[in-house]
């Protein structure tokens, strides 16, 4: 429908105008100023409101939108459905704010309730979809799971709706349909013709099922390509990185992009057999030797002169960051793209262990530690790793050190999820909570038992201590997130108000048992969570 040409338009702006300013400071149009002038101004909004709606024209009826499509998983159970709508109904502006007390804050209990779900393969009630799609419009974290959840009837509302038009974005190909990885006809011809998102979405899920064959379609359009298109499409070679990538990555080595550069440098140096981290290995060879002058072997360093044309092919940036000397800035790129399985051959066939125990001279330990750090990372070797991290009850470990906090917690992402949890379990028994946030962040979830009982320990002790509790809220809103269900009952204990010490901070011991109980409701809330949606297909039907 479309409104009759009038002067309708410019009469309802002067209404809206007075109704803004105030009728002391505006007459109304048709009206006259005085005690009568607001029910004057009412009226005519009243009468141009019907004379707006009425004076339309017939318009085409738009065309109908196609009918979602179907979702074939099973339905969420009644009792989950239920859960589903209180979380979504504590978004952030749906309720009061201030402080909670002991309630659990619903709203981050969202991201687990969605990982189980999604684990079980429900599929949502339709009414619930406006708003998961309102809280992961206003969460970018929730994203992922939030629309893995919704389905394809996400994408539908999005197409519908311009405020949930991030789910398209988010949607490999906007969600469109892929063709058959199959069919060859149609495959070749949506990379040759299709959206940007439509080839990403091609390209990744082909590099999921036979990266050789991704990669030669990749090659057929390179020349061709955008530097940005490149180097989003390189960046879709890390899913099953092999050594039959390195012929095309060193041809990328000599591409006009920088960038494009740097991340096939990136990728070569992920690969400890490559020519690059052969070239690599014997450039950080040069600068890296034992000295036996010392009383005890020791490493001595000489960082590069220069950076010469051949180390900038091979993805060394050669302008160093404000603040960095340059020399140290091209050795610690030269040391984290070598292979470590280089360094015992370098260094007397000394173990990992063993060559990260050796002293280095002229305050050069931090930055051969560091790229040591970046190149187990990069090359997910968790014999170094561990070598780097040491023990966690060693003094060191607790900051400065050589290796910094920040860089641990990296490398205990190379580790499997039991060792990960037992490290950080071991470093909080031995310094506490104040300086292993960022580790927790790492830790697999649920928190396996032995780290769950090492940070309610540690909880423990600084509530006896009378520490200032407002300083672990974060590490106690993790613990709701991250501690085991299971662990609830060992809480029972620390509900009670603790006798406060006279050096303590003033309502502490109201504030841990405030806090605690917060936490024994909401491990309790979690664990109803799972049970209301049923065992994982796993276990079902056993």
């Amino acid at each position: 429908m479309t409104p009759v040409t009038s002067s309708a338009p410019d009469v309802w702006e002067e209404l809206v105008t007075a109704a803004l300013l105030g009728t002391d400071r505006r007459t109304p149009p048709g009206g006259a100023p005085g005690r009568e002038a607001p029910v004057v101004l009412l009226d005519a909004a009243a009468l141009e409101t019907v004379r707006r709606r009425a004076g339309l024209r017939p318009a085409r009826a738009a065309r109908r939108p196609q009918p979602a499509p179907e979702d074939p998983r099973p339905v969420l159970p009644p009792a989950a459905a239920r859960r589903l709508a209180m979380l979504l109904a504590d978004r952030p502006g749906t309720g009061g704010g201030g402080r909670r007390g002991t309630a659990p804050d619903l709203m981050e209990l969202l991201p687990q309730w969605l990982a189980a779900v999604n684990d079980r393969g429900f599929a949502p009630p339709p009414e619930s979809l406006p708003a998961l799609l309102d809280a992961a419009r206003g969460r970018t974290d929730l994203r992922p799971a939030a629309l893995s959840f919704a389905g394809p009837r996400a994408v539908w509302l999005a197409r519908l709706n311009p405020e949930w038009r991030f789910a398209l974005r988010a949607t490999p190909g906007g969600g469109a349909p892929l063709p058959s990885l199959e069919d060859s006809e149609e495959v070749h011809k949506l990379w040759q013709e299709g959206l940007f998102a439509e080839r990403v979405a091609l390209l990744c899920a082909i590099r999921a099922h036979e990266p050789a064959a991704a990669r030669e379609l990749l090659t057929t359009t390179w020349a061709t390509e955008r530097a940005e298109d490149r180097l989003m499409f390189l960046d879709s070679l890390r899913t099953g990185l092999g050594p039959r990538d390195e012929p095309f990555l060193e041809q990328a080595l000599a591409d006009r992009s920088r960038n494009v550069r740097a991340t096939a440098a990136e990728l070569l140096s992920a690969l400890p057999g490559s020519a690059l981290a052969a070239r690599m290995a014997v450039r950080a060879a040069a600068c890296v030797a034992l000295d036996h002058t010392h009383a005890t072997a020791t490493i001595s360093v000489e960082a590069p002169h220069e950076c010469d044309p051949g180390m900038e092919r091979d993805g060394v940036v050669s302008k160093a960051p404000a603040g960095r000397g340059e020399r140290s800035w091209w050795f610690g790129q030269l040391v984290e793209a070598a292979p470590l399985g280089a360094w015992p051959g370098r260094l007397g066939g000394r173990t990992p262990q063993e060559i990260v125990a050796l002293p280095v001279a002229d305050d050069w330990q931090s930055e051969l530690h560091a790229a040591w750090c970046r190149a187990a990372v990069r090359q997910r070797d968790a014999e170094w790793a561990r070598a780097l991290l040491g023990s966690p009850s060693a003094p060191e470990a607790g900051g400065p050190g050589a290796v910094s906090l920040a860089e641990r917690a990296k490398l205990l992402g190379t580790l499997g999820s039991a060792e990960r949890a037992e490290w950080v379990a071991g470093f909080i028994a031995t310094h506490g909570l104040s300086e292993a946030f960022q580790l927790l962040g790492v830790c697999a979830l649920p928190w396996a038992p032995p780290l769950g009982r090492a940070v309610v320990d540690a909880l423990n002790i600084a509530r006896d201590a009378g520490s200032y509790p407002w300083s672990f809220s974060g590490v106690m809103g993790l613990a709701e997130r991250c501690l085991d269900p299971a662990e609830a009952s060992r809480l029972d204990g620390l509900l009670a108000v603790p006798d406060e010490a006279e050096d303590a901070s003033p309502g502490a011991g109201g504030y841990w048992a405030e806090a605690f109980q917060r936490l024994v409701t909401t491990l309790r809330l979690r664990a109803a969570m799972i049970e209301e949606m049923g065992p994982p297909p796993s276990s079902s039907g056993a």
